[in-house]
């Protein structure tokens, strides 16, 4: 009895939906007036062609997205200097005596190959940019305009026109949610990139330092030269002073440069993987919102809801 009464509430309400859509658009575009309905219909067509010959070309071009481009490419090279980064220090800390930094090492070895993921995260917004854009404005968004010319066009009042004024609607929305997605994700990305700057900028200069310290090792003193016996002799007397400063500093340096390396890579994941899919979905949601699709629920979830309501 209960889920009857659920259904049959359920039911009601999704006819009133459509009760509401029919005076929406009896509104828009009422029967006595043909004259407004064809020009609705020209104003459609006329979008639908500007659309396609004008705005998708606009909207796929490199030089419409030139500040989120940009902000990708800054992105891609961030990732790429973390990616060495992680790889030479991974090195360096092989080098150290005994097997205090071995674990470390290979988790820093696994992140380098981790952030490969964020650089194909990258690389699919840069590509998605003039992709969406050029899918919206030249297919989606005039086959929402056609689809309410013939709405603009049809004279009864039948379920075919109801359904086609409801997809032209998706249609536009979408067109413009798929549009709007990347830049939004980006500007999104860059706002939380801000509040984790500071980190970013300690891990890229620990990142630059390594390189530094790696550089100057591989620059060897000429045989034979009074500064390279200097320097050798040098280098053997520190070798006990060396070794003990290793051993009781070692632990907490690589402790934090492995930190600093994975919140580095957590931020990135989010940046460049999480908000990309979750502004799609907001998207989406809204579009759902705006036209007044009932959003699936379980009847068995909605039930305890429908029997507080009051019986009209």
């Amino acid at each position: 009895m209960e889920h009857d009464t659920a259904s049959e509430e359920i039911a009601r309400i999704e006819d009133e939906d459509t009760a509401i859509g029919r005076s929406i658009l009896d509104e828009l575009l009422p029967e006595d007036k043909p004259r407004l309905r064809y020009l609705v219909a020209g104003v459609a067509i006329v979008l639908a062609l500007v659309s396609i010959f004008v705005l998708a070309d606009w909207a796929s071009s490199p030089e419409t997205h030139a500040g989120t481009i940009s902000a990708l490419d800054e992105k891609r090279a961030t990732v790429m200097r973390l990616v060495a980064g992680s790889t030479g220090t991974s090195a360096a800390i092989t080098l150290l005596p005994g097997d205090v930094g071995t674990p470390i090492a290979e988790k820093l070895l696994d992140l380098g190959a981790d952030f490969a993921i964020v650089i194909g995260a990258i690389y699919l917004e840069k590509y998605l940019l003039t992709i969406l854009g050029l899918a919206a404005f030249r297919f989606v968004i005039p086959a929402g305009c056609i689809l309410f010319a013939i709405v603009a066009l049809l004279r009864r009042r039948t379920g075919l026109r109801q359904l086609l004024f409801q997809l032209s609607g998706r249609l536009l929305l979408f067109g413009i949610a798929i549009f709007l997605v990347v830049p939004a994700s980006v500007a999104i990305s860059d706002l939380i990139e801000v509040t984790y700057e500071s980190t970013m900028s300690d891990t890229l200069a620990a990142v630059e330092q390594t390189a530094g310290e790696a550089d100057a090792g591989d620059a060897e003193p000429e045989a034979g030269s009074q500064e390279g016996l200097d320097a050798l002799v040098g280098f053997i007397q520190s070798i006990p002073e060396n070794l003990s400063n290793v051993a009781s500093g070692v632990s907490e340096e690589v402790q934090a440069a492995l930190n600093r390396f994975i919140e580095t890579f957590a931020v990135m994941i989010v940046t460049s993987c999480v908000i990309p899919i979750l502004v799609l979905l907001f998207f989406l949601w809204l579009i759902r919102i705006i036209l007044g699709v009932p959003i699936d629920v379980p009847t068995s979830a909605r039930a305890p809801l429908l029997r507080g309501r009051p019986k009209s």
